[in-house]
């Protein structure tokens, strides 16, 4: 550890230089087992198959053996850098300038692992004692498929007898500075396309042929006409976007023969990715002359849930107040995490870094907000043990 950066800080810059782009285990988590083994920790990095898939390697680390259990999930995969030449400093060069740290992962999210296990050891170090147990739950297939990922981690952790309490998941949520927001849920997602089929011909002979755009933006058109809903207390309206059209035609004198449109829903806790089919194949059934379609709903891993605010919501947003003197806003915008998988197994809060930067270009964070995030963790540590 470098004498002029906190354990945290350079624990993020040493994982910066794993470059453990999705499924690559890049060494990170060799890394962090060899910062906790010294710990007493328990650790094991299980890896995880599915067919048509690329093994991964995940990690799952225990302190204590009873209850109650305060879980630290998160992942060390990153996405693609990109055109490397695009960046200014090197991806996975883990350069420190100006009390920033740029790379690959630095914001998303290797500055939250890493401030959450230094949280730990400082805590540790300092004579603090764990009267319970803590887990750290991190996974290599977050910006993957999120197959062989959290989801079997989990699995594979209750098989063996384990039971959590609440888990802060260190994704990057505050949008401009520390204390703005945590993340309480997430909204579901489901993809689908439709499909229809025309004949193909001349656009001087059209009566020879059918056009399969005419029907298509019906079709669209319905499924748009009338918001899915208004949303609730803690989640905004659900929302459909058309994201491709496809019709694979260069050609401006031919009709095409075939349309495709694919599709996107970000939706709220009134709906489940089952009952958003059955609605839109109910709003494309009343179509008036409608074409010949088909429907295909893509299969889905991301339900919206939502964290109700209560004694564990309560717990982590004191901590946040109490070092940053925000209250921080609770929040269920943005993607979709692995905290969907979480929620089925304990209470789970999301609290992180800025997110400005994270898969961008030039990827970035402050080393005060890694230290802030130490530090919040750290109360939340002593918070939920009662300390």
């Amino acid at each position: 550890m470098s004498a002029d950066l906190s354990r945290a800080a350079a624990l993020t810059r040493d994982l910066v230089r794993c470059a453990s782009v999705t499924p690559e285990e890049g060494g990170a988590l060799a890394l962090i087992e060899a910062v906790l083994k010294p710990y007493g920790f328990d650790v094991h990095r299980p890896v995880f198959s599915e067919a048509g898939t690329a093994d991964v390697e995940n990690l799952h680390a225990r302190l204590g053996t009873e209850g109650p259990v305060l879980v630290f999930a998160g992942h060390t995969d990153v996405v693609p850098t990109g055109d490397v030449s695009a960046w200014s400093r090197a991806p996975f060069e883990g350069a420190i300038e100006d009390g920033v740290l740029w790379g690959r992962g630095a914001c998303d999210m290797k500055a939250g692992v890493a401030a959450a296990i230094a949280a730990v050891l400082d805590h540790l170090d300092a004579g603090g004692k764990i009267p319970g147990s803590v887990v750290f739950l991190i996974t290599g297939d977050e910006e993957g498929p999120a197959l062989n990922g959290t989801v079997k981690l989990l699995e594979w952790a209750t098989a063996r007898g384990e039971r959590f309490d609440g888990c802060i998941l260190g994704e990057p949520t505050n949008p401009h500075a520390m204390g703005d927001m945590m993340k309480i849920g997430r909204r579901g997602s489901l993809s689908f396309d439709i499909e229809v089929e025309g004949v193909q011909g001349h656009v001087a002979y059209q009566h020879l042929a059918k056009n399969p755009i005419d029907g298509l933006m019906r079709l669209m058109a319905a499924l748009k006409a009338t918001p899915l809903d208004n949303g609730t207390p803690h989640f905004l309206p659900s929302n459909l976007e058309f994201t491709t059209i496809e019709v694979g035609n260069k050609a401006r004198n031919v009709i095409p023969g075939a349309a495709r449109a694919e599709g996107n829903i970000r939706f709220n806790d009134l709906w489940t990715s089952v009952t958003l089919g059955e609605e839109l194949k109910r709003r494309l059934a009343g179509v008036n002359d409608a074409p010949e379609y088909r429907l295909v709903l893509h299969p889905s891993n991301a339900e919206a849930f939502l964290t109700p605010p209560g004694p564990f919501v309560e717990l982590v947003s004191e901590a946040v107040q109490s070092v940053t003197g925000r209250k921080p806003e609770l929040s269920t915008t943005g993607g979709t995490s692995d905290a969907r998988f979480i929620r089925n197994y304990c209470p789970v809060i999301e609290f992180g870094v800025v997110g400005q930067t994270m898969h961008k270009v030039d990827e970035r964070v402050a080393i005060s907000d890694i230290d802030t995030l130490t530090a919040i963790y750290r109360r939340a540590i002593e918070r939920f043990f009662r300390l």
